[in-house]
Order: C-alpha cells, then sequence, then structure tokens
C-alpha cells in the first residue's frame, strides 16, 4: 500500500485502518500475500516518487495499490506534475514485475471546475495509458458529514473504513 493519510489510518488507531482490515481478509480468504503499508501522511506524488524505488527494492511488491494526489490537489499543485509522478510510479512498480491498482481522489471545489475536472480525469487516463486497474474515487459510496468522516471533513472515520476496503476490494480480488 502506497498512500498518503487516507491510508495510513490518520485520525484512528492503526489496527482499524483499512490497509489493517485489507490484511486480514487476505488472511480471512487464505491468499498468500503481506500487506505493508508504507503510507505517509502529508505525502504528494513528488515524495511518493522520491521514495518509490528504495520502497520497491526492500519490498519486491507483487501488487502495489497506488492512493496519492490527494495532497497534490489540496495545494493545488499542477494536474501535469501530478500525472507525470503518478505515471513514473506505475511504470516503476511494472518494471519491477508488480500489478497496480491507481486509486483516485476527488477534490472540494474550492480550485475551480477546471483544475477539478482535470484532477479528476488525471487518474482514468492513466490507468488506461498505463493498462492499470483503477478505483475512480477511494471514497464511492461513503455519505458525506459525520456519519463517516472525522470533524475535518477530508478524513475517513472508523466507520468508514470496511467500506473503502470493501470499495478497494472490488478492484484488487482480480489482481491477486
Amino acid at each position: 500500500m502506497y498512500g498518503d493519510s487516507l491510508s495510513s489510518a490518520y485520525g484512528i488507531a492503526q489496527q482499524r485502518g483499512w490497509v489493517a482490515l485489507l490484511e486480514a481478509r487476505l488472511k480471512r480468504e487464505r491468499k498468500d500475500y503481506n500487506v505493508v503499508n508504507a503510507s505517509i501522511s502529508g505525502e504528494t506524488t513528488r515524495g511518493g516518487l522520491a521514495r518509490m524505488p528504495k520502497v520497491l527494492a526492500q519490498l519486491k511488491p507483487a501488487v502495489v495499490i497506488l492512493q496519492l494526489g490527494a495532497n497534490d490537489g489540496l495545494r493545488g499543485l499542477p494536474v501535469a506534475e501530478m500525472k507525470r509522478n503518478l505515471a513514473a510510479m506505475i511504470e516503476q512498480s511494472q518494471r519491477a514485475g508488480a500489478k497496480v491498482l491507481l486509486v483516485g481522489m476527488k477534490l472540494p471545489p474550492n480550485w475551480g471546475p477546471e483544475y477539478t475536472e482535470a484532477f479528476e480525469g488525471a487518474y482514468p487516463a492513466l490507468a488506461a495509458a498505463h493498462d492499470t486497474a483503477l478505483l475512480r474515487f477511494l471514497f464511492d459510496g461513503l455519505e458525506d458529514g459525520p456519519l463517516h468522516f472525522q470533524p475535518d471533513r477530508l478524513h475517513p472515520n472508523e466507520a468508514a473504513q470496511p467500506l473503502i476496503l470493501d470499495s478497494v476490494w472490488s478492484k484488487l480480488a482480480p489482481l491477486l
């Protein structure tokens, strides 16, 4: 797992985050995979790209779940740079022999419709260009507001974690 705070269990107990729940599901279903959560809260695609070669060399993953870009978008960083960074991480993962699940995000409308549309469109374009699996939006199926989000309205709460796992699992299971 290679992501940011949305995958690093920000604000909740690590063992209750969706990545820990993924590991438990894999064990329950007797899938022979170990889950390593290499997510860092606050990570951008630039930071992720800088760390990627070392992580791939150390872990030699069979599958990479790539969930980055949200912090790029919240900071208004250029979408073209985000796409280049994600493309490079996808390519490096594939060259290392890993299958890739690219996990997309959506943004609040703060940066305007042009930026928001370019940002959201980057994920399906990258998945198509690099022949990777795609989950278009990590939070599909979550209700906005206090039911599924922490008070910051950005980070999912504990109740949301099993739902996020189900969403990720729908695209991950075919890769296993």
